[in-house]
């Protein structure tokens, strides 16, 4: 309530913006012309208009020169008009779209967009004919979610190819897309993508109801969408699955999840996802039962581990010396005999130059990025403690740490487990194990009240569903988790024979 509000108050104090009546008025149209089509592209350095001769008329060509294929407009366009010089016009293109005299909008959409436009201002007559083309990056293995078995295909940037690779491996007519714009600005191509027959009704109308309320001036990529159509946006945790895996979308698809995606973004986002299914690879499915358990339950183990290994250093050093054995409690002692600040300081100090590399690491080249990250972080720490900054045993926890944060798949995952990390350590510095505790509660509490598209994001810890639970974790062997998950199943499965339709 209190983000809608917000939201509410910052748009009334902004004032209205020049896209705003464009969006309160989606249905006004304007008259096509030329001068009308110059002036709306003006300053547009690859507008390319001429005139050309089309059998007995003259008619004004239009188009992007940096997005159309020349090769393809001398095919579709120059080539049909010269076979057919005395032909008219609708004969020539009859096959392609006619735009209606007062649909300017529609007609700069399709140009931009890589259609070239034929103007017959003199028969009121607009044709479009898509001549798109540009450079795309080839199909390679996923960089980011790297398996050793299954396949090694990932999605692109475009959202044609993308749902190329959907559909090859899923031949149904049930497989549904549903496309829309959306970004005032950037007409975001955005592709809805659900199994009919399978999928959640209800799901896949909370996703389209969400897309069509948006008003946004545009989106650069689907992580920035998918934080828009999330339950709870001041949440550290993502609430919906992310993927440039075609076998993960397949899979997740099957399932019955609603899959969305945009053109220009490689990432597909899943809807909705629980917590669980955060920590879960689609190699899991590829290894044996027992492997995939293991697995799951470290990758959920270093979660908490992450978050409680290094505040729990700052508790017990500051608040409980007697919960440790006496020799440990002595090496710890020697270890910081020399550091002079309290335990909250030296471990805040040490989780900052981590990140710092970590961040530094990333956004250098990749082979500097590697060197930088190795070598500094065996510098840094080697210094520290030999310096007395901080004390060898702290430096192993913070790599660990460090590590355990990495194993969740989802890479946003990872970004939630560092700043809770630092929720952990400000309460243990205050309150000790108490103030851990406290933190804990709250961190228990804030993932039962979450929802993803409005299931709720525990699922099926809470409510329990046993069938869900063969797959969870616990991933048993194939026969037992075969059913949909509860999350994204249908109240009402609409399976039907075709030749009953």
């Amino acid at each position: 309530m209190f983000w809608k509000w917000y939201l509410n108050k910052v748009k009334k104090s902004v004032g209205p913006q020049p896209h705003d009546t464009i969006a309160a008025n989606p249905n006004t149209k304007q008259v096509i012309t030329k001068d009308a089509i110059s002036h709306s592209l003006q300053d547009i350095d690859d507008l390319v208009m001429k005139d050309i001769k089309v059998g007995d008329q003259t008619a004004i060509l239009i188009y992007l020169a940096s997005i159309v294929d020349t090769t393809l407009l001398h095919q579709v366009v120059f080539n049909p008009i010269d076979e057919k010089q005395s032909g008219q016009v609708n004969e020539i293109f009859k096959d392609f779209e006619t735009f209606e005299h007062d649909e300017l909008s529609n007609l700069l959409h399709h140009i931009l967009s890589g259609f070239t436009v034929l103007l017959f201002e003199r028969d009121n007559l607009a044709i479009g004919i898509d001549t798109f083309n540009v450079p795309e990056r080839s199909i390679t293995a996923p960089e980011n979610e790297t398996t050793v078995l299954g396949p090694q295909d990932s999605f692109v940037e475009s959202l044609q190819t993308n749902l190329s690779l959907i559909k090859r491996r899923i031949r149904s007519p049930y497989l549904k897309s549903k496309s829309m714009l959306l970004g005032t600005e950037t007409k975001n191509t955005v592709t809805v993508i659900y199994l009919e027959n399978i999928a959640n009704e209800e799901n896949v109308q909370r996703v389209l109801s969400r897309l069509q309320n948006i008003e946004y001036h545009g989106f650069i990529g689907m992580p920035v969408l998918k934080q828009a159509l999330e339950d709870k946006p001041f949440s550290p945790f993502p609430q919906f699955g992310m993927t440039i895996r075609t076998d993960n979308v397949v899979n997740e698809l099957l399932n019955g999840k609603v899959i969305v995606m945009m053109n220009g973004s490689p990432e597909a986002a899943i809807l909705p996802a629980t917590f669980l299914e955060l920590f879960i690879t689609p190699e899991d499915y590829y290894n044996r039962w027992t492997t995939a358990t293991l697995l799951r339950s470290l990758r959920l183990a270093g979660f908490f581990i992450s978050v409680l290994l290094t505040s729990s250093y700052v508790s017990v050093l500051t608040f409980h010396p007697e919960m440790l054995p006496q020799q440990l409690l002595t090496l710890l002692a020697e270890s910081r005999s020399q550091v002079p600040f309290p335990p909250v300081i030296e471990v805040l100090v040490i989780e900052l130059v981590i990140e710092v590399l970590r961040e530094a690491g990333a956004r250098m080249p990749t082979k500097i990025g590697q060197t930088i990250g190795i070598v500094g972080g065996i510098v840094i720490g080697t210094a520290a403690v030999e310096a007395g900054l901080a004390s060898n045993i702290l430096i192993v926890l913070v790599a660990i740490t460090a590590l355990l944060s990495f194993i969740p798949p989802n890479f946003m995952m990872s970004n939630a487990i560092r700043f809770i990390r630092y929720l952990f350590i400000f309460a243990a510095g205050a309150l000790g194990m108490f103030g851990q505790m406290l933190t804990l509660a709250w961190l228990f509490n804030h993932i039962s009240n979450l929802t993803s598209l409005g299931s709720p994001f525990i699922t099926p810890i809470i409510p329990r569903k046993w069938s869900d639970l063969f797959n969870s974790i616990l991933r048993a062997p194939g026969n037992f988790f075969m059913q949909r998950p509860g999350i994204s199943r249908a109240k009402k499965d609409l399976v039907r024979p075709l030749d009953e339709e």
